[in-house]
């Protein structure tokens, strides 16, 4: 059995605006913080480069994926053949997973932050290089999920205009798309790779984001507390910009762990019940898998110090 959900005008225009405020607001991230990060010599590099990664990310989904949702939504039924497929397929899960392990690698390494005894000592207006560890964890976060997306590309296939979705990973779409649709040996095989994926890649990911949020949120509290007996430490002097970093972050990944969450919820109820409230759920799951992206570059412009000056300068034009 499988199930193909039907779509509203309502529900495609509202996913229509969601998409463009993401494919907008993170190109903004991209470029606003990328200049940032290529022009200045000094100051915060290490977590602009992550939060570019993250955008990125955003970015690139929006782009290979819910435009092409967006174009299946207001009725142009196009099909891809097999090869495309598979390779379309392969670049979705791809990306998604990149997507949420550079949301953990944000919050795990503003944790680490927290933690230091002190900031780095060096000739401040010496020229900045890329730095080597954080770079070579980026490019590993890029290639191990590109391990995991095989996957996709060797278990997925080309349907027609009566396909529907008879498995569906958190990772992927929740629709067929393009004609697109998983052909794994057998069921149990689909689920075996869906229940994987479920635990190591989508559970584990947003208990690891709640421990470091609330392990980041702590080292803020005995920060606070030992301000008045080392007045002059230089990681105490730092607390008040941690802790408006540490809020934004904190808000970020709660927003990540409810869309993530529903998705998981929604689409695991569809591969495993597949009860009276599937259809609903899909739904829910549709929007929730784009509610992060599109609204995550809002957040950091609240928070981050050139996003919100490059935002107060195009309102006030």
């Amino acid at each position: 059995m499988g199930l193909r959900i039907s779509v509203s005008p309502v529900q495609t225009a509202f996913y229509i605006i969601l998409v463009m405020l993401g494919i907008i607001g993170n190109a903004t991230v991209v470029g606003v913080i990328g200049k940032s990060v290529i022009m200045d010599r000094v100051g915060g590099r290490n977590s602009d480069i992550i939060i570019i990664n993250m955008a990125l990310s955003n970015l690139l989904v929006s782009v290979m994926r819910n435009t092409l949702l967006i174009i299946s939504d207001v009725g142009l039924e196009l099909y891809s053949s097999k090869e495309w497929c598979q390779f379309l397929m392969g670049v979705w899960v791809w990306l998604r997973s990149v997507n949420v392990w550079s949301t953990l690698f944000l919050s795990a390494f503003h944790l680490q932050t927290l933690r230091r005894v002190a900031p780095a000592i060096g000739n401040l207006h010496a020229p900045r290089v890329l730095p080597k560890t954080l770079m070579f964890i980026l490019g590993l976060i890029w290639c191990l999920n590109f391990i995991y997306s095989i996957p996709a590309h060797i278990y997925s296939t080309s349907g027609d205009v009566n396909s529907t979705e008879t498995l569906m990973l958190v990772s992927s779409t929740t629709r067929p798309l393009l004609g697109c649709v998983w052909n794994f040996p057998s069921s149990n095989s689909g689920l075996a790779y869906a229940t994987t994926s479920m635990v190591i890649h989508e559970t584990i990911p947003i208990i690891l984001m709640a421990f470091t949020n609330l392990g980041s949120l702590y080292t803020l509290y005995t920060h606070s507390r030992m301000r008045s007996s080392v007045p002059d430490a230089p990681v105490i002097k730092r607390v008040p910009a941690e802790r408006r970093a540490a809020k934004v972050i904190l808000a970020l990944i709660m927003l990540f762990i409810a869309s993530w969450g529903t998705s998981i919820i929604s689409v695991n109820y569809f591969n495993y019940n597949r009860g009276s409230s599937a259809e609903f759920l899909l739904v829910i799951a549709r929007f929730a898998n784009i509610i992060f992206i599109a609204m995550s570059p809002a957040v950091l412009a609240v928070g981050h110090r050139r996003l919100r000056s490059f935002v107060k300068s195009m309102l006030s034009k």
